[in-house]
């Protein structure tokens, strides 16, 4: 019996979806696979967090959240503008006769005008808000707090990420075990073939155990061959997820050995304190904080409609005719202080607040569901991590007990005082039982990950 790697065709498309495509050998963290020869989960995680493509994509939308905050920021500033025109303009024969009309009336009988004329101005004006209702200090407390939004949702996807290399990590380490608990079975088989082969020559055995024995071999072999096409497409989605070239990790490294079980991994931790570590710390608990924050942020934005805005403007400007060569007589200036206040909107700015005070509550549901959702996690975590250590006891247990009997089976055979049939069950239950505690112990790792990044802790260890 071949025990399969955890989930591993969901981690697989996980991988393929985070993974990059390309990589150099050399990878962002400094380590060269070609160099590498035990591969340990740590620095699986390490260059899993290197060069992903999807995390790299997060960053920017934090980049991008900064410059939001830079945006708002930035009407605390005057605006300084400058203008300028130049315009060609011929009258239509009607309107030049009667501006040459009035010129003359107003003028000298022999006045004429330019036709066609051009006009040249310039203009600088510059424009400083006062006082805008405190619009700018909550635009930019909302931008401020949309950054940390980003950022915190750029560690969940570092977080899903971690989680899925340990489940892709431990799933391979399963899939190794499985193979050399078929070459175990296939050697003792093989072994048990010999034998028979050899009391068949002496004339104390049969054929029959022969052909036994030789059916059990192939047996083991079909499974050790089914474990090894297990751990090359573990192994595959193992590199998915490291983002290592053409998802392909170089037969030289080798994964560290399954370890064996210490006595702090089989107690069980509080609930309490886990769940109150991953309420503060989990980043899309984070995320929804900062969410919420962000709303609260846009009713003191709403209600700046509702306030009058002061401005400071002055400018210089130039109007010539028929020439670009300003001079003293063409150029002017201005400067005001400018009031503005909305008397009647038709409910406009009323129901702008209505909608932000909605998007505060709509945050606030979506805040309390997170929480019960981390709080959920972690306790089917902690659940899981009991089943996974009540489970590695009793097959621990079990395996040595199986163990024993096969052994003692083995020798009865050898005396004549069991059956073929006997041994062959004995063997059977004790490549069933190795495999339980494989999969037991694999299950234990893989239970402590999901605590780990159900609490958010699986993002510390690396740090």
């Amino acid at each position: 019996m071949t025990f399969k790697p955890l989930g591993f065709s969901a981690l697989l498309i996980l991988g393929m979806a985070l993974a990059t495509t390309a990589q150099a050998a050399d990878t962002g963290t400094g380590i060269n696979l070609e160099a590498l020869t035990r591969l340990d989960l740590a620095t699986a995680q390490r260059m899993a967090l290197a060069d992903n493509p999807s995390l790299a994509a997060a960053g920017e939308r934090v980049g991008q959240a900064a410059e939001k905050v830079s945006q708002a920021q930035a009407a605390y500033l005057p605006s300084v503008d400058a203008t300028a025109s130049a315009t060609h303009k011929r009258l239509s024969d009607n309107a030049h006769a009667a501006n040459l009309a009035t010129a003359r009336a107003i003028g000298s009988p022999t006045a004429t005008i330019d036709d066609p004329e051009d006009f040249y101005s310039a203009k600088l004006t510059a424009t400083w808000t006062l006082f805008d209702g405190f619009r700018r200090h909550f635009a930019t407390a909302q931008a401020r707090w949309g950054k940390e939004q980003s950022a915190a949702s750029r560690d969940e996807t570092r977080r899903l990420l971690l989680a899925s290399v340990a489940q892709g990590y431990y799933g391979a380490q399963l899939a190794r075990e499985n193979i050399a608990i078929a070459e175990a079975g296939e050697a003792f088989n093989q072994r048990q073939l010999q034998e028979a082969r050899t009391r068949q020559r002496v004339g104390t055995g049969s054929l029959s155990d022969v052909l036994n024995f030789q059916i059990q071999v192939n047996a083991a072999r079909s499974e050790r061959i089914n474990a090894e096409a297990d751990y090359r497409t573990a192994r595959i989605g193992l590199a998915v997820l490291m983002g290592i070239p053409d998802a392909h990790l170089p037969p030289s490294i080798e994964l560290a050995p399954l370890a064996p079980e210490s006595e702090p991994d089989m107690v069980r931790p509080e609930a309490a304190p886990l769940i109150d570590y991953a309420l503060a710390h989990r980043p899309d608990t984070r995320q929804s904080r900062f969410a919420l924050k962000q709303a609260e942020a846009g009713i003191g934005t709403a209600r700046a409609d509702f306030l009058p805005s002061v401005q400071l403007a002055g400018s210089f400007d130039g109007d010539r005719s028929n020439s670009a060569d300003f001079e003293d007589g063409d150029l002017g200036d201005s400067v005001g202080v400018y009031l503005n206040v909305n008397l009647f909107s038709g409910g406009l700015h009323r129901a702008r607040l209505s909608e932000a005070k909605r998007r505060v509550a709509e945050a606030e549901k979506n805040l309390a569901s997170a929480e019960i959702n981390v709080a959920s996690d972690v306790q089917k975590a902690l659940s899981a991590l009991s089943a996974a250590q009540a489970q590695l006891s009793l097959q621990t247990a079990n395996a040595a007990l199986v163990k024993q009997n096969r052994d003692l089976v083995e020798k009865e055979y050898a005396s004549g005082q069991t059956a073929l049939v006997r041994l062959n069950e004995a063997q059977r239950d004790l490549t069933q039982a190795r495999g339980r505690l494989a999969l037991a112990r694999a299950s234990l790792r893989r239970a402590q990950a999901d605590l780990d990044a159900s609490t958010g802790k699986i993002l510390v260890a690396l740090e």
